[in-house]
């Protein structure tokens, strides 16, 4: 139903924030103020050993600095409660002392449907339960007997049996005043314009109920005991209680069992969450015999910010495991993702906590992957990436990967590490094929010290000199003539406005070797402080004004001469973002390397050890695999290194 904005306004100012959230966590003694209202505790929301969570009475709302999470009240209910709003706001009414507000007709009578509806499903377990442990119950019991459960579990479940009769549960309902249009409300039998007499829709089958996140029963889900039955489990149809893609089985059990610490785990079925709870694993849930959909997803994410996905070893696990992998990837961000455990092939949780213990389970949720890992296995294992071609094919399928996510900021960090995970790997293969010859890294000669007139020879002053490729290099010169990269990332920014914005965090605080470039970088600052850095007229006017027409002139020339095509005007803007992002990152990594060899340098003309010597050819190896990235990473080619030295 819709409330009133007083109302909600009323109880809001009644109910301090910081009373409802402290019922969830410990607040912090020494960040606490509770005379001014000020609130400090470890977030709910994210795994942390200090606070960054902060609620403030006065304002009735809750930040976390860690995760980012925020909101009032009721958000806070939903979000970490798994609670609807409406019960989100009976609760916060409750705590003020305020009578809820007369619900409209058409409502009040919808809730009643549902709660009598609700009562019909209770009497439906009831008998379900009273038929497993009767005379027609006895092939069941075996059958649960023999999975191991036992009776106390079986119990806790509320298991039943549905005899192999087409009207024992539509007779034993409505002998008890349960009228007709309930009975097929609920789902419980089989009825329609061609069916002439409507019929029970479980027949000879093991049942488990399913609960709501209140734990009432909403549904049931059926296995067959006759080898031959067309459907080894089946669920209750979705009705005014149910729908099956917004349900996890076990949520509310697994959510109470959560605030004992630790993380939600979602596995694939009604018999592999029970046999965990008899293990000792109470936070377990399973989708209802279809594969995990967004809404699961995002009753996980109410759960725990990193639920764990856990699925079967065979072929077809993977392939859930891939299907719910992209499914989670647009919707991932700070502080929420989920992490990945497959099981020993052919076995389930349930066949591998029966044979091995609960140990062997504990040991492949250890064993679990980030969904980062998850996707560069899935488009790497077993491939073979020998030439340019299939190089470039796996760039580019990453790239599409990591642009469906939608947070901006996560997005770049998963673009920044799969090019980082590609260098590498592409790295190592050419080292395979080397056969690193030399026995180190590339430019080491041998364990011994430099040779004369070798790698590294004694300069002015006494100075350890890096090789004279390195010297020339654009990654450590400073304050030469444009290099192509920095003219990459200036024009594209001029000539694509709208990436000004997107990646305004890196832009802000760019470090430039080339002065004409820094000049412009502070150009397209102005341009941005004054709103103008929205339209590519605009900047480019701003170039203008600031007397670096000239330069700019010359930095497009550059980028023209060195084929930087994505950089220009004229490229889309996909293209334009692709080569932004690899030109940014190249960047940061010169900046850092260049940092690092004068460290190095510095170290080792202070103490000449072996210890000092490798660190400086390390960092030197570092250098010439980034200059070697310049062929790998599309658009920083090495005729556009030359370029740009020309």
């Amino acid at each position: 139903m819709r409330f009133p904005p007083a109302f909600l306004d009323e109880i809001r100012d009644r109910v301090p924030i910081s009373s409802v959230i402290g019922q969830r966590v410990a607040w912090d003694r020494k960040k606490t103020n509770a005379s001014r209202g000020d609130y400090w505790a470890c977030c709910p929301f994210h795994g942390e050993k200090s606070p960054s969570f902060h609620c403030e009475d006065k304002k009735g709302r809750y930040h976390c600095f860690g995760c980012s999470v925020s909101g009032d009240h009721f958000k806070f209910l939903t979000e970490l409660e798994g609670l609807s709003f409406p019960e989100a706001v009976e609760k916060i009414a409750d705590m003020a002392g305020v009578p809820m507000p007369v619900r409209d007709a058409q409502e009040e009578r919808r809730e009643k449907e549902r709660a009598s509806l609700t009562d019909v499903m209770e009497m439906a377990t009831a008998f379900f339960q009273e038929r497993l442990q009767g005379p027609e119950g006895a092939k069941a019991r075996a059958y649960l007997r023999d999975r191991g459960l036992t009776p106390a579990t079986q119990q806790s479940f509320r298991l039943g049996f549905a005899p192999d009769s087409r009207n024992a549960l539509k007779e034993h309902l409505a002998a008890k005043g349960v009228p007709k249009a309930d009975i097929e409300a609920c789902g419980l039998v089989r009825h329609g314009d061609d069916i002439p007499v409507s019929y029970d829709w479980f027949r000879d089958r093991i049942m488990f109920p399913i609960p709501d996140s209140r734990g009432k029963i909403i549904a049931f889900g059926g296995r067959a005991l006759a080898a031959d039955a067309p459907a080894k489990y089946m669920n209750s149809p979705d009705t005014e209680l149910f729908h099956k893609g917004n349900v996890l089985y076990n949520f509310a059990r697994a959510r109470k069992a959560l605030a004992k610490g630790g993380t939600v785990i979602a596995v694939e079925g009604y018999m592999d969450v029970i046999a965990l709870a008899q293990a000792g694993f109470e936070n377990v849930v399973a989708p209802l015999g279809t594969a995990l959909t967004e809404n699961q997803l995002e009753l996980l994410w109410r759960m725990a910010p990193e639920p764990m996905l856990c699925f079967d070893g065979d072929k077809a696990g993977l392939k859930a495991a891939w299907r719910a992998a992209d499914m989670a990837l647009p919707s991932v961000q700070a502080g929420r993702s989920a992490r990945f455990a497959l099981l020993p092939e052919g076995k389930d949780p349930d066949d591998l906590v029966k044979a091995e213990g609960p140990d062997a389970f504990r040991a492949v949720l250890s064993d679990a992957r980030p969904l980062v890992d998850l996707l560069w296995m899935r488009e790497t294992a077993g491939g073979v990436f020998d030439t340019p071609e299939r190089r470039a094919e796996l760039e580019k399928t990453l790239r599409e990967l990591t642009s469906r996510i939608r947070d901006e900021s996560l997005r770049y960090h998963y673009q920044q590490e799969m090019r980082e995970r590609v260098l590498s790997f592409f790295g190592s293969q050419r080292n395979a094929r080397q056969g690193r010859q030399d026995g180190g890294r590339p430019g080491q000669r041998g364990q011994g010290k430099p040779a004369p007139g070798g790698q590294f020879a004694k300069a002015g002053g006494g100075r350890m000199a890096i090789t004279e490729s390195l010297g020339q290099s654009a990654l450590v010169r400073r304050g030469e003539g444009m290099s192509v990269r920095e003219a990459t990332i200036i024009v594209a920014l001029v000539n694509h406005p709208a990436l000004i914005d997107e990646n305004f965090a890196h832009v802000e605080f760019l470090d430039l070797a080339n002065s004409d470039l820094t000049r412009l970088h502070a150009a397209i600052l102005d341009a941005m402080a004054h709103d103008m850095a929205n339209d590519r007229h605009a900047v480019v006017a701003t170039i203008e004004r600031a007397g670096c027409a000239e330069i700019w002139e010359r930095a497009v020339g550059l980028i023209r001469r060195a084929r930087q095509w994505p950089a220009l005007e004229t490229a889309a803007l996909e293209d334009a973002r692709d080569a932004l992002n690899q030109a940014l990152h190249l960047q940061r990594s010169a900046r850092t390397l260049h940092k690092e060899l004068k460290q190095a340098e510095a170290a080792l003309e202070a103490d000449p050890s072996d210890e000092n010597f490798r660190h400086l050819i390390e960092i030197q190896a570092q250098f010439q695999d980034v200059q070697a990235t310049e062929a790998l990473i599309e658009g920083f080619g090495v005729s556009s290194g030359r370029a740009g030295r020309a």
